[in-house]
């Protein structure tokens, strides 16, 4: 039977949005808003490493009355919420209990209408894979105002720390983002695989680890060489992040000692084989 899905739990910030690390200039916010009608703000929290949060993020939390924040917050980034904000955890994970996210949205509603400046952070950027066009949807019909502030979603992340261009001329002339993982925890089963096999294409998998062999064989099956490069990386911009590199038919090998349970991203592409991990790895330590 499946789990039963999570309740909102409310956490108590022992720390909180301080001078020191908040952004100066005329638009500092000085605390929670007490009057005026509610709104709500969509923060993208980025892949988890606090300092890749934009300034007008930052901005968001330490004005913020409410926060529902989700699991994969890095570690660090709800400092960033000013100490008097309610924050209330409204986890969503693929394959396990989750809040609702009818209830999520009702707790936005909720507070928005009780005057109150509600911040839904989500990690990555809320655009790509993160149920924001519902929420806004969900905002709209109820007539609540609602801002979008953009995160740098993982795949980015994932480029620079790589120190790989998603694009370069001489191998991809387009990029896609896919999900992995469908809400029966399967392929999504109306994916265009021809075309996602293109040799000519970065292909980014979005929570692709459990469906790394069906993947693989899809995309092979579809025409793309097994040979073609892929990497993985999970954790990504966090201290415990891990990479993989190998030829596409090797990825569900690789995958595995990643950990399944952290969020993890998947890259194919011929731009990808210009990635050499252990000069990274080196560059990495030589910088902690």
């Amino acid at each position: 039977m499946p789990a039963a899905p999570r309740k909102p739990v409310e956490i108590k910030l022992v720390s909180g949005s301080t001078a020191r690390t908040r952004p100066s200039g005329p638009r500092q916010p000085s605390g929670p808003r007490r009057t005026g009608p509610g709104r709500v703000t969509l923060v993208g929290a980025g892949p988890g490493d606090p300092e890749l949060l934009t300034l007008k993020a930052v901005r968001a939390l330490g004005s913020a009355d409410v926060v529902l924040f989700d699991d994969l917050i890095g570690e660090g980034i709800l400092e960033f919420v000013h100490r008097k904000a309610r924050c209330l955890a409204v986890g969503k994970r693929g394959g396990r209990a989750s809040c609702k996210q009818g209830d999520i949205e009702d707790l936005m509603v909720k507070f928005a209408r009780a005057g109150k400046h509600v911040v839904r952070l989500k990690s990555g950027d809320p655009m790509i894979f993160g149920r924001a066009g519902e929420e806004i949807d969900r905002l709209d019909r109820e007539g609540i105002a609602v801002e979008v502030v953009p995160g740098i979603t993982s795949a980015l992340a994932m480029a620079a720390g790589l120190g790989l261009s998603l694009t370069h001329r001489d191998h991809a002339r387009s990029v896609r983002f896919v999900t992995g993982h469908s809400r029966h925890g399967t392929l999504p089963d109306d994916l265009d695989w021809s075309s996602l096999a293109d040799p000519a294409t970065t292909l980014i998998v979005y929570m692709g680890g459990r469906t790394a062999p069906e993947l693989v064989a899809r995309l092979t099956g579809a025409g793309l060489a097994p040979a073609t490069p892929a990497v993985a990386v999970s954790a990504i911009s966090r201290p415990n992040e891990q990479r993989w590199q190998g030829p596409l038919h090797t990825l569900p090998e690789g995958v595995q000692p990643l950990g399944l349970d952290a969020p993890l991203l998947i890259g194919i592409g011929q731009a990808l084989g210009r990635c050499r991990m252990a000069r990274l790895e080196e560059a990495r330590r030589s910088v902690i």
